[in-house]
């Protein structure tokens, strides 16, 4: 440990040793549940760097609720099956104005949340204005800043859809939390 003085001030600068903390090797599914389109997107964490792995949308094609709910499931667990994630990053419920709209996407999320927990995996939910500050430095981004940024953070090249961009983002946010210590876990 050492001392330095400047402009008065007393500065204590810690070495770094291998008992600082850092984050392990991951794989994080980060989920934006819909009743009618669910975005994925998964990445993979190695310390604080994040590299793209893949993404896409779950579309139920309308029909009853009880359909759409299975189509999430069932596509969910495909997912999971598929790319083995460590854990799983998914977006807060949030009410704007439309109770019944609220209401759907609770389900969609439960569907989500059911699919994951009949594997064991753990689950961390982040709030959208949360989500938005980690990868973008507001909370009032839009949808469009938040993919470009996306984009920008795992490299992605070409198309990326909205609800990708999205799960994509809480996947990100889920890796800034867990780094810094701050994971939002689902109990």
């Amino acid at each position: 440990m050492g001392v330095r003085r400047s402009r008065g001030l007393r500065l204590t600068v810690m070495p770094v040793t291998a008992t600082t903390p850092v984050a392990r090797r991951a794989r994080v599914l980060g989920l934006d549940p819909g009743s009618l389109v669910t975005g994925y997107g998964v990445i993979d964490l190695d310390g604080s760097s994040a590299a793209y792995v893949a993404s896409g949308s779950l579309r139920t094609g309308g029909g009853a609720m009880t359909s759409r709910l299975s189509t999430i499931f069932d596509g969910l667990g495909r997912l999971l099956q598929d790319y083995q994630p460590d854990e799983v990053a998914i977006e807060r419920v949030f009410m704007k104005s439309n109770p019944d709209s609220a209401l759907k996407l609770g389900h969609a999320r439960g569907a989500a949340l059911c699919a994951v927990a009949t594997r064991g995996i753990d689950v961390h939910e982040y709030a959208p204005r949360e989500v938005k500050l980690a990868v973008v430095g507001t909370g009032a981004a839009d949808k469009r800043q938040v993919q470009h940024m996306v984009k920008a953070l795992v490299r992605v090249e070409g198309r990326l859809g909205l609800d990708a961009s999205d799960a994509l983002a809480i996947a990100l946010c889920h890796a800034h939390h867990r780094v810094l210590g701050g994971s939002r876990r689902l109990a």
